[in-house]
């Protein structure tokens, strides 16, 4: 049996368990929330309309029903929102919430750990990259990464099927390193039917400058819109947790401890049952390579005043 915990019923908790149910990527979804009633209420409106396809049981639960669960998202914490992290011109961006979340991930994810030891935890809660690490350590185990870059890299393609007039599918490119500001774009790999981007975009500075400003910030646009950026999450969520329980072993950029830069953060990772199995190092220019190096030192930055 298929069973997914999700743990926290915010905005992007309640999109992760529509996005499992309607992609029916798990027999049962359990969702629990610290206030009952909501996780209830989220429960019951979905388990309505999931009555009309394939039957996905959706129940609000505890921690301890986690208990059988493959897969536990961990949604639960502060949103940029309401963490004030949605200035266009503060560096860093969505680390502004790394205290108050890694302090709710230090006391949930022992218990979580208790009720389903065999779980993946997959952190969905930002900032993921070093909140995965909070996680690791809370938990003792190592099957623990972070949703990452993973739609950071959708909104990449997608920008770039607009530019070109292509699908986004249809197109090859990656963000690695951190999921926020300082996210590195692999121009120098990204293709098109074989054919490098870089020899086709027209007036590569001004284009890439554009591109990269309306990734780097689709959250805060998204966020003036609508108060949270949650559909695209919830979305990509539930594909990581169908890629572990169908163990996989596709190729996602999500975010993983990277011995080499002492922090977790994403590469091209092959997802399987027991989470991120195996780390591919695409290939980059000098450039890139020292934004990664860059980006993984703004992240352990980030961790270090949590130790303070």
């Amino acid at each position: 049996m298929r069973k997914v915990g999700i743990v926290g019923a915010g905005a992007v908790g309640a999109a992760c368990t529509m996005a499992l149910a309607l992609r029916h990527s798990a027999d049962e979804i359990v969702l629990v929330n610290r206030t009952p009633a909501k996780s209830v209420g989220i429960a019951t409106d979905i388990t309505y309309g999931a009555a009309m396809g394939d039957v996905t049981a959706v129940r609000s639960a505890d921690i301890p029903d986690l208990a059988g669960c493959s897969v536990v998202l961990l949604t639960a914490g502060v949103n940029e929102k309401t963490g004030g992290a949605t200035d266009r011109n503060d560096k860093e961006g969505r680390l502004k919430l790394l205290t108050a979340n890694a302090k709710i991930y230090r006391e949930l994810v022992p218990d979580i750990v208790a009720a389903a030891p065999s779980a993946v935890i997959i952190v969905v809660t930002d900032p993921p990259d070093p909140l995965t690490d909070v996680a690791r350590a809370s938990a003792g185990h190592e099957r623990v990464f972070g949703t990452g870059t993973f739609l950071d890299s959708l909104r990449f393609r997608t920008h770039l099927g607009r530019h070109f007039g292509v699908a986004p599918n249809a197109i090859d490119a990656l963000v690695i390193g951190e999921h926020g500001t300082s996210s590195v774009f692999l121009w120098s790999s990204a293709r098109i039917a074989g054919s490098s981007v870089d020899a086709l975009v027209d007036r590569p500075p001004q284009t890439r400058e554009r591109i990269e400003r309306d990734v780097r910030q689709a959250n805060i646009a998204i966020i003036e819109g609508i108060g949270a950026s949650q559909y695209g999450i919830g979305i990509v969520s539930a594909r990581i947790a169908e890629a572990v329980l169908r163990d996989e072993k596709v190729v996602l950029p999500v975010s993983s401890a990277q011995k080499a830069f002492g922090v977790s953060l994403s590469l091209p990772s092959v997802i399987g049952a027991a989470g991120v199995e195996r780390v591919l190092m695409p290939q980059m220019s000098q450039q890139e390579e020292a934004a990664l190096r860059a980006s993984a030192q703004h992240i352990a930055d980030a961790s270090a005043r949590l130790k303070q």
